[in-house]
């Protein structure tokens, strides 16, 4: 655990966690402009978790040796690690076939009146496709599905760095 928790002063795992999400992202925009898949809202938003997560890696590589930037960078990523994960479990459940009756999809994301994202970036946050329609899948596993793996390891590594930092570091 001490190995893990002084991961975080390096500038090289942070980077990592970055390039990471930035190829997901890149992957996201193949499978949009090249395979022609639709993001839905839902698709949306676990977009913008991988973002944050994107710039907690920017923000931790840059700023690791400073206990604020790392705090905001461990914030980050928590954030959208938590987050996405939630979203992509909710989008799992609205496919399913038995709560496909009972869940709508909007198609105007909800994003704060100081940040519309899909109006600054609507190639990148503009909602076209339907929350309920599977039209992708891998290994019998849709897209969100797979996103919820990809938010779990995640998620699972941001506990296991942060309880390794708590544990054995004496500074964050």
């Amino acid at each position: 655990m001490k190995t893990i928790s002084d991961l975080v002063d390096k500038a090289t795992p942070w980077k990592l966690l970055a390039l990471s999400a930035l190829a997901l992202e890149l992957v996201a925009l193949y499978f949009q402009y090249i395979m022609g898949l639709e993001p839905c809202i839902m698709c949306i938003y676990q977009r913008v978790a991988i973002w944050g997560i994107f710039f907690a890696g920017i923000v931790g590589s840059l700023g690791h040796p400073f206990f604020i930037t790392r705090l905001i960078a461990f914030a980050l990523w928590g954030t959208g690690a938590i987050w996405g994960l939630l979203i992509a479990m909710e989008h799992v459940e609205m496919q399913s076939a038995a709560s496909s009756l009972f869940f709508t999809c909007d198609y105007v994301p909800n994003f704060p009146s100081w940040a519309p994202l899909h109006q600054w970036l609507p190639w990148l946050f503009e909602a076209t496709g339907d929350c309920g329609e599977i039209s992708w899948s891998f290994l019998d596993y849709s897209m969100p599905q797979w996103m919820i793996a990809t938010y779990a390891i995640y998620s699972g590594v941001f506990v296991l760095v942060l309880l390794g930092r708590l544990l054995y570091a004496r500074k964050i």
